[in-house]
């Protein structure tokens, strides 16, 4: 079949919108709570399932989740998070290149991990303290090199850096003292020593000093974690005959973009928190399929952000805010193109309120097929699409499997 001919296929993921009973939403889901309807009428019209998006033996992050609703097995290419990181900021790790995602991180005055993501410093804010930590830490060891990302997350190269290191992502012990979780493993305390020279440099650092001037968290700190070398995907031409692209806020997906060959679209006001432009990644993704595009990956990263700080009302609300801005929009537009379609609805993995961490549990999944024609979406009856979904089938489906199985058909 030709690539003209293809059927196109948009996935619309909401990152981390599982979750797990929350008593303040009366022992619900944010799922089962939210005033979703496009959401469920897919999954009336089409079809809806649990899967697992993490394969066995893996960590339940979204870098393996991600690469598994693009139809790629994370047991056979994944080699770090930080490595899809640094594609995602169109770094080339070189031979001996270790890469390493690189929070900014608020430490509290009784050592607990106060907050991950250093109060959402603001990406100038962000770079400003990468860039002095960098200069210092350049100085020191001409194998260092910091690279500033967006808001809070950061990236550092380090050629012929710790690989073996054990390290715990900072969003997983959120309240809890850093002591029991810093780096383990050989040459540790190089690390170590780096965590404590950017105490040094942050401490008087201006952009704290106004922070704290304005009562906001400053950053004191880095906080290592996700090493990997480089890596390499098959690009969609080649595997699946398909062009398209990804919409995304963050470097991560940004970087799974790169290396699948898929062009990553910057939207203007996406943030990859609850402020992001949810409405300007509805518009992109139909603009992509307008242009020509046969796939398009959207990602809203804001959900995961509620979960990771335990805000369950500010989750249902960005879950409302995808639904209306993002899943009715695309569908109605796929609608009107007239030609055939798959769109997918889908989370990567559960990112519990209580937990303020990841799991592995099973995540709802639904798809419609179309075109439908428009009065049907408003006639469609309601489904479930929430963490109650029933088994299809045991064991559940993986995501890589069943969405390389999508992206291969007509």
């Amino acid at each position: 079949m030709t690539e003209k001919t293809m059927r196109k296929v948009a996935v619309l993921v909401g990152d981390g919108m599982g979750d797990d009973p929350v008593p303040a939403l009366g022992g619900r889901t944010p799922l089962q709570v939210a005033d979703i309807p496009w959401m469920r009428r897919v999954a009336g019209a089409g079809h809806s399932l649990l899967i697992k998006t993490v394969p066995d033996g893996l960590a339940p992050g979204s870098d393996v989740a991600n690469m598994g609703l693009l139809g790629y097995d994370a047991r056979t290419n994944y080699t770090g998070r930080a490595a899809i990181e640094a594609a995602g900021q169109g770094l080339s790790l070189e031979p001996g290149d270790v890469a390493y995602r690189t929070n900014l991180v608020t430490i509290g005055a009784d050592g607990t991990m106060e907050d991950y993501s250093a109060g959402d410093m603001p990406t100038e804010d962000g770079r400003a303290l990468i860039a002095s930590l960098g200069e210092a830490a350049s100085a020191a060891n001409p194998a260092i090199r910091f690279h500033g990302g967006v808001s809070y997350r950061h990236l550092l190269v380090w050629h012929d850096g710790p690989g073996q290191l054990v390290f715990n992502p900072p969003h997983e012990i959120s309240g809890r003292p850093v002591a029991d979780y810093l780096p383990t493993g050989p040459r540790a305390e190089e690390f170590l020593a780096l965590m404590e020279l950017s105490r040094q440099v942050f401490a008087d650092h201006p952009v704290n000093r106004a922070r704290r001037a304005k009562g906001l968290r400053p950053a004191t700190q880095i906080w290592p974690w996700g090493a990997g070398a480089a890596m390499a995907l098959q690009p969609y031409a080649g595997r699946y005959g398909r062009h398209g692209a990804i919409i995304t806020a963050v470097d991560l997906v940004r970087g799974l973009a790169n290396l699948a060959g898929l062009e990553p679209v910057a939207v203007p006001g996406a943030t990859g928190w609850i402020d992001t432009n949810y409405a300007g990644k509805g518009e992109a993704a139909i603009k992509a399929f307008a242009e020509g595009a046969d796939f398009v990956y959207v990602h809203v990263e804001a959900p995961d952000e509620c979960g990771h700080k335990g805000l369950p009302e500010e989750k249902v609300k960005a879950i409302e805010t995808i639904d209306r801005l993002i899943i009715g929009p695309v569908w109605q537009a796929l609608e009107q193109a007239g030609e055939p379609y798959r769109l997918v609805m889908a989370t990567d993995h559960r990112t519990p309120v209580a937990r303020r961490g990841h799991t592995a549990d099973p995540v709802p999944f639904a798809w419609v097929d179309g075109p439908l024609g428009l009065a049907k979406l408003a006639e469609a009856a309601q489904s479930r699409f929430d963490e109650t979904i029933p088994p299809a089938s045991s064991p559940l489906p993986l995501a890589c499997e069943l969405m390389d199985g999508f992206l291969r058909a007509p």
